[in-house]
């Protein structure tokens, strides 16, 4: 459904440290530095860029939006979230953990970035039947 995500940062190190260890954790790989001074990630067909505002204001981050990663299990989101914690993001709303969802079961993760932005760590837990 999305070609790609860009957030706003105005600390391109700091944040690419905290995604090169938050994304790490769940097998992608390290951001690349384009000839724009932004970071950039790929992974099965999704890309993420972190850059500075291009009308040189400062970054801030969308209130009430959430950028949600892909999790295999619930020990990925919770490997997803020490690092995270581990590389400057703050913890936020409930410790991770299954939640009802009407999609189903979610085992979710939430933390705030260096930059402020509202990221989360989601695993589709299975239905037991």
């Amino acid at each position: 459904m999305f070609s790609h995500i860009m957030l706003g940062t105005d600390d391109i190190d700091a944040s690419k440290s905290f995604y090169d260890a938050t994304l790490g954790a769940l097998g992608i790989p390290a951001g690349q530095i384009d000839p724009m001074g932004r970071a950039t990630y790929a992974h099965s067909g999704g890309i993420l860029i972190l850059t500075k505002p291009i009308n040189g204001e400062p970054a801030c981050h969308a209130n009430g939006g959430t950028v949600g990663f892909a999790a295999s299990s619930p020990e990925a989101a919770d490997a997803w979230h020490a690092a995270g914690l581990a590389a400057g993001g703050t913890a936020i709303e409930n410790a991770p953990g299954v939640r009802n969802s009407p999609f189903g079961p979610l085992y979710l993760a939430y933390l705030r970035d260096p930059a402020g932005n509202k990221i989360c760590a989601m695993h589709r837990v299975a239905s037991k039947a």
